[in-house]
């Protein structure tokens, strides 16, 4: 299932995209639904994905240590998108989720075709890293 373009508007990273941007955002995702205590990425395994939090809450731990938490709006394994290895943390569903998930192969079809938009994106990403004081790419 693929989410709305409406869906996406309301979020944060994809607030600042046109219409015709967002329907190609969504017609390049999936809606992922998980239930609380899944393990939506682990530290370690390679990565290939964007996640936003559609609904619900995650933890973000790296080994025993508590990094943070995630709430409906926030997204995660953005470094993946822009060309890193591997995670370093796990990130774990909290109560149950909806996810927005953009494998990198899609997003580099999104890069091609709306480069600014998919600079906006980049903009967005590096900015919420800026913003943490532990490393993000997860």
């Amino acid at each position: 299932m693929r989410p709305t373009p409406e869906q996406l508007a309301a979020m944060p990273l994809f607030e600042s995209l046109s219409p015709d941007e967002l329907q190609a955002v969504a017609s390049l995702t999936e809606l992922r639904r998980e239930d609380a205590g899944a393990c939506l990425i682990g530290e370690g395994a390679p990565g290939y994905s964007l996640f936003v939090l559609e609904e619900g809450t995650a933890s973000v731990l790296s080994g025993s240590d508590e990094l943070g938490a995630l709430a409906t709006g926030d997204f995660f394994g953005e470094i993946a998108l822009l060309g890193a290895g591997s995670r370093t943390a796990t990130v774990t569903a909290t109560s149950p989720v909806s996810l927005v998930v953009m494998f990198g192969s899609d997003f580099r079809v999104f890069e091609r075709d709306f480069p600014e938009a998919s600079a906006l994106m980049k903009q967005t990403m590096a900015a919420g890293l800026a913003r943490t004081s532990t490393p993000s790419d997860v």
